[in-house]
Order: C-alpha cells, then structure tokens, then sequence
C-alpha cells in the first residue's frame, strides 16, 4: 500500500532529481513542522525546515504590506549554495537545496512545477484559520 508519505517523496524524486547540483528539499507546514524530506538527513531537514519557515513568513508579511499578492518564489544565494523557497498551496512551503551547479531557471521553473504537483492535495489551512470542529 502506498502511503501519502510515499506519494510525496515520488513528486520530489521525479521532479527534483533533474536539477543539476540538487543537494535535497524539505517540505514543511507553515507553522515550520517538517512534512517531508528528500536526500537530507532528518536533524538536517527539521533545522532548514524551522528557519526557512521564518523566511517564509516574513516575505508573506512584506508582500501584504505592499499589497504584492502571494509569493511565487524566493532565491537566496550563497557562495556555495542556492536556496529555493516556494509555497505549495494554503499551507506548505517547499524548500530546495542546490550547489552552484544548478542552473537559476532550471532551479526555479523545477521548483514552482513541484509545488503546484503538491500543493493540490497538500493544502492545510494556517492554525489561526482552522475551523472549530
């Protein structure tokens, strides 16, 4: 039986993997939980997971402050490094992690497309916005 577990690190494989230099990706909650994770190790992927969901939400509050709608994507660049930051649906956010090696475009267009395979049936709504049961 394939668990939804499965199911995601299937969409992170296929679409990730083709990305020169990818070093791995975590998908998190919006509340910075990590939900999944691909090519990192665990301690690894929960610590991304955690401090790029305060980058993430910062952009969000910039974005409504000059009414910039959603966030597609941010790019942060190191010198060894890229980092990818793409929401998926209400509620996850993916996070990809790449040497130099990675082409930007490649990068970015690989990411979006792995968000949006995701982000359909991955929609969680922010705590604040829950429905009382």
């Amino acid at each position: 039986m394939t668990t939804t577990n499965d199911m995601i690190y299937s969409v992170l494989d296929n679409n990730l993997s083709r990305i020169a230099g990818i070093q791995g990706a975590v998908l998190l909650s919006n509340d910075g939980i990590k939900l999944s994770s691909y090519e990192l190790e665990r301690d690894q992927a929960e610590r991304i997971a955690a401090a790029s969901s305060g980058i993430a939400s910062t952009m969000k509050a910039i974005s409504r402050e000059v009414d910039g709608g959603r966030v597609i994507r941010q790019l942060v660049e190191m010198d060894d490094c890229y980092l990818c930051i793409v929401g998926c649906g209400e509620g996850s956010t993916l996070i990809v992690v790449t040497s130099r090696k990675a082409r930007l475009g490649e990068l970015g267009g690989e990411a979006v497309r792995t968000a949006q395979a995701l982000g359909e049936w991955l929609s969680t709504p922010d705590r604040g916005q829950a429905q009382p049961s």
